[in-house]
């Protein structure tokens, strides 16, 4: 039976921490940054862990 291929749409948007958690980024950092404060900005900078009735389908999209 073949390997079972990778999703490569959620691989791009997804990664896999040491301990197993899937992060993604954030949305809304793409246009339209000169009327969020530079407090936002900094919040939506960082990454964010999936919620967990997410990261079974996505783990099974990544073949993990």
């Amino acid at each position: 039976m073949p390997k079972m291929k990778t999703n490569s749409a959620a691989s791009k948007r997804v990664r896999v921490t040491g301990k197993g958690k899937l992060m993604h980024a954030g949305s809304a950092m793409r246009h339209n940054l000169e009327h969020k404060s530079a407090r936002q900005r900094r919040a939506l900078k960082a990454d964010g862990v999936i919620a967990q009735p997410q990261t079974k389908k996505m783990k099974q999209l990544l073949g993990l």
